[in-house]
């Protein structure tokens, strides 16, 4: 019996044996992840959700398969997700509909009554340490609800152990059960409980930078994904709600502030922005206050779609106002027309200006830091923020910018272990900005380097929480996009990922990796043909340098090469990194791509023996791989059989764990289809085995590996079936005879 948590009703107690009598085996099942909720969402829907739907559903059902699907299903059928533009949107606040009381109750099925006491004692109090809780529910109870898989335990930050209610979808139950009597009785109880609860201990984020330590942090994670997102969720909600109502007690700026700054990470209230960027009292407030708010309402415009121009006015009219801080004024201008049109020429001349008004400014020299990573100088960036008197303007901007920098230096370990440790900092601090902005460089520097299983689990982790505040969007967007890359590349056929989750409104140019659909979409579209390939390719790159986007520019080339090589994006990747990047960090990279381009196989296996393992392994793998591909496309068994060879002696030289990204081979067939149908069996299956499959010879069998090997120069069987795994289409059936 296969179960996804302890359902101890699946068959009644009452209900006669249907099963006959014998030994049993129960196997538990993991939760399922963010992409596999999207996954299993898309098969009953008919139609993929949006990410806060997704998000939603995943941490009301606790990555439980069958509420998934009940709890998408009833709220369908409840009108509280709607189909619109092809996805799922929720209607409003809640998912909680009448059609799920039955599933609830089934799952409380057997329950004593001082369980359900205790559980109804936990919805109220939401996710609490445990020693708290224990003041409220019998400890006995909380072992016993435990046993029977109705209550999450988790260590948070503090090294506190907290418990909740799991599936969260039962704490929806009890708030919503009419006993209001006992409810207020034991919110009196808990109210009382909480106010002893333990101050926060301080977490030492300085420990020595390790890569495995962060890793191995980062995997321990896996295991209460769902439960960590809801716990962040309901303590950023908390701390929202308690800004608001200063806020709305003292509309004064300093609230304002407070309260904005959760917006620019964390989900936004549409209608609280509004309110609070029109009703609060400007007259009094520091500077420094009022141009974050000045800020946020030129973001604010522009996540309205009211156009760059617009933004830039609310940014003006500060600056006009309070010329001491015009100069700030204006680099936030800066800022918003390089991220959102293009980057200017004389970027140089405009910080001289700025400097010489303000020297000592931290906004003017974060905002430089950041457009300084978009035209790749990440020495620059880091310069910029290590003079930096401090950051007033945009908070929590610096460890984004010192962690991109330190990856598009190449110290990508050492970016991947700043990242995670800022990420476990913002957590603490329930900073969904930091949490976002520092995953997006994580994520970033773990794919460079080959871990695409850690990075895809990473950015699941920020994809449970759902869509974040504005400033961010984007970041989220590219993550999106870039958890979508391997299904794009590896299906035969174009395919629905999570990036159909990202926005539709956004450019294909941008001014980060992954923040602008053209690359994700290049790919996703699957122009197979290398020349068309590259093609398309150079002219994306060209246009992304045209707005001075150098940082997009170089990886989108590296990516661009390494996946499907060609002699147009090579040269551009060459003339940029010559200008923009003068170090030999990418030399033995570009060499061996030459040598694949030009298709001179001598000097390929020269570069290859010499090669000496650097920041670009993973890209030396990828670039193997996709030259066997640029091959197989064009059914040049010759040269896909030289690269095959290259690339085994190569992994057979450097092993390592991750495999490459590539395309699928879907449009490689020089074998016939009965050729192709054994090949694909050769890999895991002896002659006899597939001869017996097949209803064959053996004689035949060995005949049609032997012409398969010699039409495509594969050295072995292995080499065969790696060569048309891909292949479209194949399959295991028995044929007539």
């Amino acid at each position: 019996m296969i179960v996804t948590m302890s359902e101890s009703s699946i068959y009644s107690v009452a209900q006669p044996a249907v099963l006959s009598p014998g030994p049993e085996a129960r196997v538990h099942l993991n939760p399922l992840r963010y992409e596999q909720v999207n996954e299993l969402l898309t098969d009953s829907l008919g139609a993929p959700a949006d990410a806060d739907t997704t998000a939603r559903i995943l941490t009301k059902s606790a990555g439980n398969p069958r509420l998934v699907v009940r709890i998408a299903e009833t709220a369908s059928l409840s009108g509280l997700i709607v189909l619109r533009h092809g996805q799922w949107h929720m209607t409003g606040e809640t998912l909680w509909n009448e059609h799920l009381h039955g599933t609830v109750e089934s799952l409380l099925e057997g329950l004593e009554p001082d369980e359900l006491t205790g559980l109804q004692a936990m919805a109220i109090a939401g996710t609490t340490p445990l020693d708290v809780l224990q003041q409220v529910v019998h400890s006995d109870v909380l072992d016993r609800l435990e046993q029977r898989g109705l209550i999450s335990v988790m260590e948070d930050l503090h090294n506190t152990v907290c418990a909740s209610i799991t599936p969260p979808v039962l704490a929806d139950y009890f708030r919503g059960q009419r006993v209001l009597t006992s409810r207020r009785v034991l919110k009196s109880r808990i109210t009382r409980a909480l106010s002893g609860l333990p101050q926060e201990s301080h977490v030492d984020v300085n420990s020595a930078d390790s890569l495995m330590r962060v890793l191995a942090a980062l995997r321990l994670e896996r295991s209460s994904d769902a439960a960590t997102a809801r716990h962040f969720h309901e303590q950023v909600s908390v701390l929202e709600r308690q800004r608001y109502e200063l806020w709305n007690a003292d509309r004064s700026v300093s609230n304002a502030v407070a309260l904005l700054k959760v917006y620019w990470g964390s989900p936004i209230d549409a209608s609280r922005i509004e309110r609070v960027l029109s009703q609060t009292l400007t007259s009094e407030g520091e500077s420094c206050d009022l141009l974050f708010l000045a800020f946020t309402k030129a973001l604010w415009a522009i996540h309205k779609g009211k156009g760059l121009e617009s933004a830039a006015g609310a940014l003006r009219s500060f600056g006009e106002e309070r010329p001491k801080w015009s100069a700030e004024a204006e680099a936030a201008e800066l800022f918003l027309v390089a991220s959102y049109d293009r980057m200017p020429e004389n970027l140089d001349e405009l910080f001289a200006r700025l400097n010489d008004r303000h020297p000592e400014s931290g906004v003017i020299s974060s905002i430089r830091g950041i457009l300084e990573l978009y035209r790749f100088n990440p020495s620059g960036a880091l310069k910029a923020i290590d003079v930096s008197g401090g950051l007033r303007g945009i908070p929590g901007i610096e460890p984004f910018i010192r962690g991109m920098a330190l990856f598009t230096s190449g110290r990508t370990e050492e970016s991947i272990v700043f990242a995670l440790d800022q990420r476990t900092e913002a957590r603490r601090k329930l900073d969904q900005f930091g949490m976002v902005s520092n995953t997006y460089v994580a994520a970033q520097a773990l794919i460079y380097r080959g871990y695409f299983d850690d990075a895809e689990y990473l950015m699941g982790s920020v994809f449970a929480m759902g869509r974040p505040g504005f400033l961010v969007a984007s970041l989220h967007d590219a993550m999106l996009r870039l958890a979508g890359l391997r299904t794009a590349t590896s299906a035969i056929l174009p395919a629905a990922t999570l990036a159909t989750q990202a926005r539709r409104e956004g450019e294909d140019i941008g001014p980060l990796p992954g923040t602008a659909r053209g690359v994700y979409e290049l790919v996703a579209a699957r122009p197979l043909i290398p020349a068309v390939f590259d093609g398309k390719a150079a002219k994306l790159i060209q246009r992304q340098l045209e707005r001075g986007y150098v940082l997009e520019a170089i990886y989108s080339a590296l990516f661009f090469t390494c996946l499907l090589p060609g002699r147009k994006v090579l040269e551009l990747l060459r003339q940029t990194l010559k200008e923009y990047a003068p170090s030999t960090s990418h030399d033995q990279l570009l060499a061996i791509a030459g040598a694949v381009v030009e298709d001179d196989y001598q000097m390929l296996g020269v570069l290859l023996e010499h090669y000496e393992p650097d920041a670009d392994f993973y890209q030396v793998r990828m670039l193997l791989r996709g030259a066997f591909k640029r091959y197989a496309f064009v059914d040049n068994t010759i040269g896909a059989a030289a690269m095959d060879r290259a690339y085994s002696m190569f992994a057979t030289r450097f092993p390592s764990p991750f495999e490459p990204v590539a395309f699928s081979s879907g449009s490689y067939s020089p074998l016939t289809v009965r050729e192709i149908e054994i090949a694909a069996l050769a890999g895991h299956r002896s002659n006899p085995e597939i001869a017996e499959h097949l209803r064959i010879s053996i004689r035949t069998v060995e005949s049609h590996i032997s012409n398969a090997l010699r039409k495509t120069g594969s050295p072995s069987r292995t080499a065969l079936f790696d060569l048309v795994r891909d292949s479209a289409p194949f399959r295991e059936k028995r044929p007539s005879e």
